[in-house]
């Protein structure tokens, strides 16, 4: 992977200020494929977003990540820090085979594609409920369906049965495990176990929203002092400019 530059993640970060998070997802998934239209990041699986996206985590920041987690068990509640690698949480891609998923349950035989960015956030925005966003989330990704030895009509595709969902979730899960990142921590005070989701997006934001106020804070202090542009000063490598920064504390 190229590293991106410290201008176009500042391009990056700018753009995404006023954004929800999946059109935030969609901007740091752009910067971990450059060359990638919006289309192609929107549709790719969820595992392989999620892969990409630990990989410009590794590029940008390091394979150590530090997590702050609070105890699930509300008598104790302890704030529990630890490292994660980056390396290992990003290695998982979707293995699902070129014809899709494959369910047959029941009368029913479908085959699925494994839901990409685009999928959730059309399901997130016009679902009613839990169990109306399976349902939209399996018409959108079924490829074909076979109902009863006859192809099913769009009106059954979008009414298909909890027990076929629920295979296809099953199916999704084991084809493309790094869709979803769940952490499983046990409490270093009380033993008891605390599970999390690790939205890799969200993680990475946050990290590139603190890097991008301290870079803007190094460009003002330096064009302060000796009077270069932010393209200037961005040139400059982290331990040149660390350095310039420095002498203007010590003068």
């Amino acid at each position: 992977m190229a590293v991106t530059g410290p201008a176009e993640l500042l391009a990056t970060w700018e753009a995404g200020l006023a954004q929800p998070a999946s059109d935030r997802a969609l901007l740091l998934h752009r910067a971990a494929r450059p060359g990638a239209g919006t289309d192609a990041l929107s549709s790719v699986p969820l595992g392989e977003r999620t892969a990409d996206l630990f990989a410009l985590r590794r590029a940008l920041f390091g394979d150590r990540m530090q997590v702050v987690l609070d105890c699930a068990d509300a008598d104790c509640g302890a704030a529990m820090e630890f490292e994660l690698d980056a390396t290992a949480l990003g290695a998982a891609r979707p293995g699902a085979p070129e014809d899709g998923l494959r369910v047959a349950e029941g009368d029913w035989v479908v085959h699925f594609r494994l839901p990409g960015p685009a999928d959730l956030a059309a399901v997130s925005s016009a679902a009613r409920d839990a169990e109306h966003g399976r349902q939209l989330l399996g018409a959108r990704c079924a490829l074909s369906a076979v109902r009863g030895g006859r192809a099913a009509s769009g009106e059954e595709l979008s009414r298909l049965p909890g027990t076929v969902l629920k295979r296809f979730a099953e199916a999704a899960e084991e084809a493309d495990p790094a869709a979803e990142v769940t952490l499983n921590i046990a409490c270093p005070e009380c033993g008891a176990a605390t599970p999390a989701e690790l939205d890799i997006a969200a993680y990475l934001w946050t990290e590139l929203d603190a890097w991008a106020r301290d870079v803007l804070l190094d460009v003002h202090l330096l064009a302060s002092a000796y009077g270069w542009s932010e393209p200037q000063i961005l040139a400059l490598s982290p331990l040149r400019r660390r350095y310039y920064l420095e002498l203007c504390a010590d003068a």
